[in-house]
């Protein structure tokens, strides 16, 4: 949710940045994809009773990625709740995300029209979320945003790929953002 926010901020002029990055992320998402983020969002509001079903969870929701060696880092993910159940950091009774609202679509497009800053897109490869089609369409859109196109990642590139992600964010910042 990040990259729409961030987007609308800058789009419309509410916060003055000398560059923006967006992951997976642009006016045209499919809905396939994000049915299954809300889905997965969703998921055990009453939380999880272990770290292991918080583990099985996400394995369900990316099983292209391999299962981590032990679950101490999952605990990133979710908290702690004075009921003794693991919970996400979100808000599980938020079920329904603005894409799928046509005035948000349109907002997003427009503030998409008003990026004149350097911008950069990354998308995972194996995104269900933004495909390759609605990449080229917010490049055609802003045609002087630059691309990166992460294989072997889906929606959560940095998670899936964070080698090749960050290297990609922080070549294109030293090449954009003023030297502070």
């Amino acid at each position: 949710m990040g990259g729409g926010v961030s987007l609308i901020a800058v789009g419309e002029s509410h916060l003055e940045a000398s560059a923006l990055v967006l992951v997976d992320m642009a006016p045209r998402i499919e809905p396939e994809g994000r049915r299954r983020i809300q889905e997965f969002m969703a998921q055990k509001p009453e939380g999880f009773d272990s770290l292991q079903e918080v583990a099985d969870a996400i394995a369900n929701y990316q099983p292209h990625r391999p299962r981590p060696r032990t679950l101490d880092g999952l605990a990133k993910n979710v908290r702690l709740g004075a009921d003794g159940k693991y919970h996400w950091h979100w808000d599980p009774a938020r079920r329904r995300m603005q894409g799928d609202q046509p005035a948000h679509r349109e907002r997003l497009h427009a503030c998409a029209n008003h990026l004149h800053l350097p911008t950069l897109l990354v998308r995972g490869g194996l995104s269900d979320v933004l495909s390759e089609a609605g990449a080229q369409s917010f490049l055609q859109q802003c045609p002087h945003a630059e691309y990166v196109n992460v294989a072997n990642a889906a929606h959560m590139v940095a998670g899936d790929r964070n080698d090749i992600f960050a290297g990609s964010v922080i070549a294109f910042l030293k090449r954009v953002a003023p030297a502070r």
